[in-house]
């Protein structure tokens, strides 16, 4: 089976760990991943300063890590990004920010990817939740 993944809600928050939980479990099933989008302040998972507590998980990190070792399709949408001061080094440029906060293995693009991993998935999960 083909999951598309949202998240909506930020690393701290109980349902990015789920979110989390959820993908490593169809990847351990043996099932495939189409994409993971990161939309509202589920871009906050994706950003480099987010600084967990050392008394908590790093879920950012493991989010960072995971689509990393899997080779995932990692989207953060571009609109909540930009919104939410999430900066790759192109946008940053773009709008003259001195802060980059995003980089690989994420991609900032739009909707449009949520759409495209919907009607390529069986599947659309989301977590967290406007």
């Amino acid at each position: 089976m083909k999951f598309a993944i949202a998240l909506y809600s930020a690393a701290h928050a109980p349902s990015s760990r789920r979110a989390l939980l959820f993908a490593q479990a169809v990847l351990a099933g043996g099932h495939d991943i189409v994409r993971l989008f990161f939309y509202q302040d589920g871009v906050y998972s994706a950003s480099n300063n987010i600084v967990a507590p050392q008394d908590e998980q790093d879920i950012a990190r493991q989010w960072r890590e995971f689509v990393s070792q899997h080779q995932l399709d990692g989207v953060v949408c571009i609109a909540a990004a930009l919104r939410r001061g999430v900066l790759d080094r192109e946008e940053a440029t773009r709008y003259q920010r001195s802060a980059v906060n995003l980089d690989a293995p994420w991609a900032l693009s739009g909707l449009g990817q949520l759409h495209d991993a919907i009607q390529d998935a069986d599947r659309l999960i989301c977590f967290g939740g406007p």
